[in-house]
């Protein structure tokens, strides 16, 4: 079966609010565990799948039985990818992960699991993410199970493939650049240095499931959690649904903030419909947290 790329509400959708109290009421009563998608990075540069522009409208992501099972797709996803690399790997975090940031920093948080594989939670500064999907910038063997760094693969692709500087049509949540098949061209994939066997960013892709330990952690960071708050996520895929579902059942408030309606909002107390930046920045303001704050200061 091919996974669920889409969805399409059987209801009339909930226009959101704009009232933040909810928000921050959640937060100023700590234990708040977060849960965030695509939408959080669109202000990072790094666009989402099923917003306004979503990148699903001209974009198919990588299976994975399509790249376990097929060697061209596999040669498609590396040109894609190591092209978006040179982009995605540049992207700095935007308002919204360094309020998640100083909301950890504050103790306001139990936790953060992000649906998203750039590594830009950490890089504001939020200790003990969750990287649900998995990073991008580590590297994987299917063979022997040997991890490597994204940057070394890179430096190998490009001695591989010099000249390779096709013009993308834009990047993709999942770092991947969209060329046609002429602009792959014959571009060569590289092997794993220690046995040859075939290499695979140290992510989640659409169709694979989630490693059973981490879909574990997660559970029990919601059992633990006062509260749990989405941002930026569509909800659309049961990896990050399923949590959602779990806290509602346990009675747990569920708070989302998203421009576009959810999967998710008929388990919600509020679907907050702001951009995520400024709404965050704004909660943050009413609580008296600092978003700029070096860590430990």
């Amino acid at each position: 079966m091919r996974p669920t790329l889409s969805w399409t509400p059987t209801e009339e959708p909930s226009p959101g609010t704009t009232d933040l109290a909810p928000v921050a009421e959640a937060l100023d009563r700590g234990g708040v565990l977060v849960l965030s998608g695509a939408g959080i990075s669109t202000e990072s540069g790094i666009p989402d799948y099923r917003g306004e522009g979503g990148s699903l409208s001209r974009h198919t992501p990588m299976t994975y039985q399509d790249f376990t099972a097929d060697p061209a797709a596999r040669r498609r996803y590396w040109a894609r990818s190591h092209l978006g690399w040179r982009t995605f790997g540049r992207a700095l975090p935007n308002a919204g992960h360094r309020a998640v940031a100083a909301f950890g920093r504050h103790g306001l948080l139990s936790g953060v699991i992000t649906q998203n594989v750039d590594g830009l939670h950490q890089a504001a500064g939020s200790e003990g993410v969750v990287d649900l999907h998995g990073r991008l910038d580590r590297v994987v063997c299917l063979s022997c199970g040997d991890f490597s760094d994204r940057r070394e693969l890179a430096l190998r692709l490009e001695e591989a493939n010099q000249g390779f500087a096709p013009v993308a049509a834009g990047i993709n949540p999942d770092g991947d650049a969209d060329l046609t098949d002429a602009q792959v061209g014959d571009f060569q994939v590289v092997p794993c240095t220690v046995c040859g066997g075939v290499l695979k960013p140290d992510v989640v892709f659409f169709g694979e499931a989630v490693p059973p330990q981490r879909a574990e952690q997660c559970r029990a960071l919601v059992r633990e959690a006062s509260a749990l708050l989405v941002l930026g996520s569509s909800l659309t895929v049961m990896s990050g649904l399923r949590f959602v579902r779990q806290a509602a059942q346990a009675g747990q408030p569920v708070l989302i903030v998203n421009r576009d309606p959810t999967r998710g909002d008929r388990h919600a107390l509020a679907r907050v419909a702001l951009p995520l930046g400024d709404a965050l920045s704004a909660v943050a303001g009413r609580l008296g947290v600092p978003l700029d704050e070096a860590s430990g200061s």
